[in-house]
């Protein structure tokens, strides 16, 4: 069994409240869970209207393909408009 962890920093700047940082992110998030099929929560930044930090995790059989999902999943944040990456970090244990 293969457990993949992935911390994803985001900047979202058209962000001017709490309430517009939950939207994108609840649109972020739920892409992301459909799509990949992953659990994914806000874990960090609660409180910073335009920054937040997601924790990913996925549970596999094969440590290449908990990689290349978790890494698909980097590249889909990458393409959204409405968020920025600013850093992630992926582990594998």
């Amino acid at each position: 069994m293969v457990v993949g962890t992935l911390s994803i920093k985001l900047v979202i700047p058209d962000a001017r409240s709490l309430k517009q940082k939950r939207s994108a992110l609840k649109s972020v998030k739920d892409r992301l869970r459909n799509g990949f099929n992953i659990s994914i929560s806000e874990i960090d930044s609660h409180d910073i209207w335009q920054s937040a930090v997601l924790g990913v995790a996925m549970v596999g059989g094969d440590r290449r393909h908990v990689n290349a999902v978790l890494s698909n999943v980097i590249e889909a944040v990458k393409r959204f408009h409405h968020v920025q990456l600013v850093d992630y970090e992926l582990e594998l244990y």
